[in-house]
C-alpha cells in the first residue's frame, strides 16, 4: 500500500509526464511548422517516451492497490525563437523532470517504502539519459552555423525511432 504522500506525488508525477509529452508535441509541431521534419521525429519519439514514463507511474500505483487520480494537462508553450531555444527549453524541462524524481525518490526513502523505491531507480537512471540527450543537441546547435548545419543535424535527428527498448 502508498501512504497518502507517495500516493499524492505519484499522481502529481503522473501528470507531469504527460504534460513532457504535450510539451514535446508542441515542439514537433514547432519543428514541422519550420520545415524541420528530422526535429520534429526527434521530438515525436520523446513524446511517446514520456507516456510511456506515465504509463509506468499508471501501472505501479495499480499495482499498489491504489486508483489513479487524473488531474488537468496544463497548456504547453506553443513558439520557439530557433531550434536552439526550444532544445534549450526541453533540456530545462527534463532538468525540472529529474528533480521531480529526486523529489519522489527523497519521499520514498523517508518513508522507507523500498518498493518505492526500486521503481524509481529506473527514473534516475533514464533522466541521466534524457538530460544527456537534450544537452548534447543543445551543443551540437551551438556549434553549426548556416542552414547547411541544421539540415544536417535535422537529418540526423529524423532517424531517431521509438521503441519500447528505449524506455
Amino acid at each position: 500500500m502508498l501512504s497518502d504522500k507517495i500516493y499524492s506525488e505519484f499522481n502529481k508525477q503522473i501528470n507531469e509526464e504527460i504534460f513532457s509529452a504535450y510539451l514535446y508535441l508542441a515542439m514537433a509541431a514547432y519543428f514541422h511548422s519550420a520545415n524541420l521534419s528530422g526535429f520534429a521525429k526527434w521530438m515525436e519519439v520523446q513524446a511517446m517516451e514520456e507516456l510511456t514514463h506515465a504509463k509506468k507511474f499508471f501501472d505501479y500505483i495499480i499495482e499498489r492497490g491504489a486508483r489513479v487520480a487524473l488531474a488537468t494537462i496544463e497548456k504547453p508553450k506553443g513558439e520557439w525563437k530557433s531550434a536552439l531555444d526550444a532544445f534549450e527549453s526541453a533540456y530545462a524541462h527534463e532538468q525540472h523532470i529529474t528533480g521531480r524524481i529526486n523529489h519522489l525518490m527523497d519521499i520514498a526513502i523517508a518513508e522507507k517504502d523500498y518498493a518505492s523505491v526500486a521503481m524509481l531507480q529506473w527514473f534516475v537512471t533514464e533522466q541521466v539519459e534524457e538530460e544527456a540527450h537534450a544537452s548534447s543537441i543543445v551543443e551540437k546547435l551551438k556549434m553549426v552555423s548556416g542552414t547547411n548545419g541544421i539540415f544536417y543535424l535535422d537529418k540526423e535527428l529524423g532517424k531517431r525511432a521509438f521503441t519500447q527498448e528505449n524506455d
